[in-house]
């Protein structure tokens, strides 16, 4: 193991130790559900998209019924979202995609979601590793994005090559909670503008303290 990897262990170790059972931010009750949810989370909040899919999924509850909706509809309920446009398009085509050629049933393989409409490799992972319990790799968003290159894990924005950094550094069975956890250390402690480096318990082993 390299000292990287050994340092990648331990801060996985204490992140999981704050937070013991990490889960996924976005309000959802099945795979179609949080597909949508995450797809709308582009350029987001996931407190906004929280307040946004409950008015949706009343109306729509079901792939067949958001299948049926017209463009316009969505938009508005969708439109505090941002680029509200594009994401309309994308879940109706997600919905669509779904209704006629999976039977209505979201499909739980990485090289099947990434087919459909708004589903790139992130929201893909998210949908697995959440929805199904399949690690299928690591959830690279903003929040991890920054943490992985404060953590001097990588230095590099692109999200595909974080990814696989991570995938090597981490073992499989912690991907999914170890996203998890990223996120949620980026909302409370090391968030974007001002990291609180005085009350995080992983200072000792991060090399950006006090840099930033």
């Amino acid at each position: 193991m390299t000292k990287l990897a050994a340092r990648a262990q331990k801060i996985a170790d204490e992140l999981f130790r704050i937070y013991p059972q990490p889960e996924c931010a976005l309000t959802h009750e099945d795979a179609f559900q949080l597909a949508v949810a995450t797809i709308l989370s582009a350029q987001c909040t996931d407190e906004r998209v929280n307040i946004v899919t409950p008015v949706l999924f009343k109306k729509y509850p079901t792939p067949k019924k958001l299948a049926a909706a017209t463009q316009e509809d969505v938009e508005e309920i969708i439109k505090s979202t941002g680029f509200f446009r594009n994401k309309a398009k994308n879940i109706l085509g997600f919905a669509r995609a779904i209704v006629n050629d999976y039977g209505g049933v979201v499909p739980n393989e990485l090289d099947e979601l990434i087919k459909l409409p708004g589903i790139g490799r992130k929201t893909a992972n998210v949908v697995l590793g959440t929805a199904f319990g399949i690690a299928s790799g690591v959830v690279v968003d903003t929040h991890v994005t920054r943490l992985s290159n404060r953590m001097g894990f990588v230095d590099n924005e692109d999200a595909v090559k974080i990814e696989r950094e991570l995938m090597l550094l981490i073992p499989q069975e912690r991907w999914i909670n170890f996203s998890h956890a990223m996120i949620w250390h980026g909302r409370r402690v090391c968030n974007a503008r001002k990291p609180n480096c005085a009350e995080c318990t992983l200072a000792k082993l991060c090399p950006k303290v006090g840099v930033e």
